[in-house]
């Protein structure tokens, strides 16, 4: 894949950082593989806004790779930290979760009838499912796995040595009064609101005790639990005493030899980025406000002779629909929920058009067909070279990485007018070829195969998203009462409709016609354009439409009338207008 937009002038916001984190690289680590991180906890589904966190690395790791750099994407499985709350509405998880908060992640047992080990694996599975679609290379760290077989026991050791060191960092900051709450996007219900509060680990405690300041955490060797406090250290043994306030356990312990515990958090993450040699990673809102984990981070590595990575603020990301959206799905979207209704490429071009610092949302409701009419054009205007260099530079990071072009739908039929037939002939595979062929009848389809998977996407989306009293039900018998009932100058706009029928029958044809009757019943040609007329005929244009839905499917409104009509079928219009 090609350089994307490197110029000063053209350069997008990937571009921007992936100047600066090449330049940095070769600072601090020349001739070395770039290292870029993420992570992520899987302590319950991981939504939509976690997202961010890997897919604004992922898009500058992906920049350095197109320069010929070689490039590791480090996602940090924070699967070691405790289990905090029994996230709602999980299938397979009940009241009874409850009895594990404070464990490790992986030692909480996976939802009832999941193929999973515990509670980790089986979150970090279905992310990892979703990146993979997404097209996102990643070299995957388990935490667990890092402290549990003592790959970090020299830094453990270090910040214990000098945790009058650390204790002094963060004692500059643990006076000082909070800063007044900018005005953020607001999330706008409780599962909105519980994706702009993140992990939870920007508020997990610092290590401060009564016994004095302990950068090490254990977890309980009798309940497993992180309820714990040390009551002492001594430096030359490296003997540990501590109790558990959970059970009432408490023992000795040489951290020379001991692998159940890990630093807290405001510790463990500078740590990492020395022991990885990070050159690049974000962090949301919570971690990055005054006195919080990135900032306070950015002292404390150079206790581990490391330094801060360039790491950038990412903002919240919402979700339009999310109102309609069944509380019993439980929290806030996921990628895998976004990949049901979208395609990768929709996704990425998400995250890739807006700066990390700017709020977007992700669109659950009818507002998806509108997104994908802005993708289409956009399609449309990197094809024929009318795009501005930075939505041509958003493109390509959606259509693909370093490494190749994503899987794409061969023949992509506007977004709108396949949720239509998919609505309208609710899953009748042949029907909905048949009418996908009479859009265009000089090239009509020989397969769904040809449209899919975004046929496939927009079904998904008409199906679990579409509320039933929004879906089409076209009538089984003509409206009699209202046929009628219509006065002379409606009589005469339905047979110039059934008139035109045969001789239109196509997307292009029936939508010229549509629009037609009305004007060519106020005495215009039928391809006469806005301009050309008068603004009653728009009117007339609404209340024909109007007319159209209530004899087809009983209401105001409905899919777009062409497609509604080939979606019918034209015997069976004919019958249900009454001819």
């Amino acid at each position: 894949m090609p350089i994307v937009a490197q110029s000063t002038e053209t350069a997008d916001w990937v571009s921007r950082f992936a100047d600066d984190v090449i330049e940095e690289s070769e600072r601090r680590a020349p001739g070395k593989p770039v290292v870029v991180a993420s992570g992520l906890s899987p302590s319950g589904p991981i939504h939509l806004g976690n997202l961010r966190e890997v897919m604004t690395p992922h898009l500058v790791a992906d920049e350095v790779r197109r320069r010929g750099h070689q490039v590791r994407h480090l996602i940090s499985w924070d699967d070691y930290d405790r289990y905090r709350k029994v996230p709602a509405g999980v299938p397979g998880v009940d009241e009874s979760w409850a009895e594990h908060i404070g464990k490790p992640l992986t030692s909480v047992p996976a939802p009832k009838g999941s193929a999973y080990p515990n509670w980790a694996e089986h979150f970090k599975a279905a992310m990892a499912e979703s990146l993979a679609e997404l097209g996102v290379e990643f070299d995957g760290i388990s935490q667990t796995a890092q402290y549990t077989s003592g790959a970090y026991r020299e830094q453990v050791l270090h910040a214990m040595r000098h945790r009058g060191d650390i204790d002094a960092i963060l004692a500059q900051y643990r006076t000082k009064k909070a800063p007044a709450k900018k005005q953020q996007q607001k999330p706008v219900d409780e599962a909105e609101l519980e994706a702009a509060e993140g992990s939870g680990a920007a508020s997990e405690d610092d290590g401060s005790s009564t016994a004095g300041y302990f950068p090490y955490k254990p977890y309980c060797g009798n309940c497993e639990k992180d309820l714990t406090t040390v009551t002492s250290y001594d430096d030359d043994t490296t003997e540990l005493s501590y109790t558990c306030t959970a059970c009432g356990f408490a023992e000795t312990v040489r951290l020379t030899e001991f692998n159940r515990g890990k630093l807290v958090w405001k510790v463990d993450w500078p740590m990492r980025w020395a022991y990885e040699g990070v050159i690049f990673e974000p962090s949301g809102v919570d971690h990055s406000s005054p006195g919080s984990s990135f900032q306070v981070g950015g002292q404390i590595v150079g206790i581990f002779d490391g330094k801060q990575p360039i790491g950038p603020m990412y903002a919240f990301v919402g979700i339009s629909g999310m109102a309609k959206m069944s509380s019993s799905r439980g929290g806030v979207p996921t990628p895998g929920d976004a990949l049901k209704i979208m395609e990768p490429q929709i996704l990425r071009w998400l995250y890739a058009r807006r700066r990390p610092n700017q709020s977007f949302k992700i669109a659950f409701d009818q507002e998806i067909q509108r997104l994908y009419d802005e993708w289409d054009k956009l399609v449309g205007k990197v094809a024929d070279g009318s795009a501005l260099p930075g939505d041509v530079a958003a493109h390509a990071r959606a259509v693909g990485t370093a490494a190749g072009e994503l899987p794409k739908t061969p023949r992509p039929m506007p977004y709108r007018t396949l949720a239509s037939v998919a609505d309208i002939t609710a899953g009748h595979e042949d029907q909905a070829l048949r009418i996908l062929s009479e859009l265009d009848p000089e090239q009509p389809l020989a397969s769904l195969a040809e449209v899919r998977p975004r046929y496939d996407k927009a079904e998904a989306w008409i199906n679990h998203h579409v509320p039933a009293d929004q879906r089409t039900i076209v009538r089984d018998e003509p409206d009699t009462d209202l046929l009628k009932s219509l006065d002379e100058p409606s009589q005469q706009s339905v047979r110039l409709l059934l008139d035109g029928l045969a001789e239109h029958w196509s997307l292009d044809g029936l939508t010229h016609l549509v629009y037609g009757v009305p004007k060519v019943q106020a005495g215009f040609p039928a391809d006469a354009t806005p301009k050309e007329l008068p603004a009653e005929i728009k009117t007339a244009q609404r209340t024909f439409f109007a007319l159209l839905y209530h004899l087809l499917v009983g209401r105001d409104t409905g899919p777009r009338l062409p497609t509604l009509l080939l979606a019918v079928g034209q015997e069976r219009v004919r019958a249900l207008l009454g001819e």
